[in-house]
């Protein structure tokens, strides 16, 4: 799925919460010399932002093509990083190996309690986990629509921004991490025209790309009108598209 459409339209959208998340893994402990690994790192925004801080880094994602162009940037900005193509969840790194675990909005879309139990297990006792988290909220024009034309998801006992919730982040993490913290942020989305927008989601925003693709022509039409209808009230005076989504970034310590 993640190899659809362009995935980098997506991460440089979000590349500023994934620098976010890295300072807020550098104010738990200095990364200068140590070895952190980004969990679903995508096209490697927190990777490379860790590795311009010094750390030693290793990155790991699922999907080979969006580590192909984790590598070339981080070629092109001079970085040396270990990538991985790998499940978040089962990532065959070593025990203990880390002593930060970072993620920006990737390790959200796993089953929570193997994610947790594999991030645990990789990071060193007192180890320092920082990740993000899109935060449910209502009138969300990139979500709702989709339930609005197709009906709700099928439930596969959790969604990705459950983790905005502290109390669902604080019990899922209990068990192995302690000094559980949550920063609430607010990312601007933001598109030149009602049309660039309908292109991201028609075309670039991988997940919603495979949505469109499993779909027959009518449905297609359907939820490309409700996007259309969603992300309408939000058009400016200048034409352009602007919305809030609110974010977490949790940070946690290995106990």
């Amino acid at each position: 799925m993640w190899a659809g459409g362009r995935y980098e339209s997506v991460a440089e959208r979000i590349a500023v919460v994934a620098g976010e998340t890295v300072a807020a893994a550098e104010r738990r402990r200095p990364l200068d010399g140590t070895a952190l690994v980004d969990l679903a790192c995508g096209t490697g925004s927190a990777a490379l932002a860790a590795a311009a801080r010094g750390a030693v880094v290793t990155g790991v994602d699922l999907t080979p093509e969006l580590v192909a162009i984790a590598e070339r940037k981080a070629a092109s900005a001079g970085h040396d990083i270990t990538w991985v193509v790998a499940d978040a969840t089962e990532t065959t790194l070593p025990d203990a190996a880390f002593d930060t675990a970072v993620s920006n909005m990737g390790v959200i879309f796993v089953e929570p309690r193997r994610q947790v139990a594999e991030i645990a297990r990789v990071l060193k006792p007192a180890g320092v986990l920082a990740f993000s988290s899109w935060v449910r909220t209502a009138g969300n024009p990139l979500f709702d629509p989709i339930v609005e034309a197709l009906g709700p998801p099928p439930d596969r006992g959790f969604t990705p921004d459950q983790w905005g919730d502290p109390a669902i982040a604080t019990d899922r993490l209990a068990a192995d991490f302690t000094d559980v913290e949550i920063d609430e942020g607010t990312l601007v989305w933001a598109f030149d025209s009602l049309d660039a927008a309908r292109h991201f989601v028609r075309q670039e925003s991988p997940m919603h790309v495979d949505l469109f693709g499993r779909l027959g022509g009518d449905q297609q039409d359907r939820l490309l009108a409700a996007f259309t209808d969603a992300l309408t009230p939000y058009v400016g005076d200048d034409g352009g598209v602007r919305f809030d989504a609110p974010y977490a970034i949790i940070t946690a310590s290995r106990r």
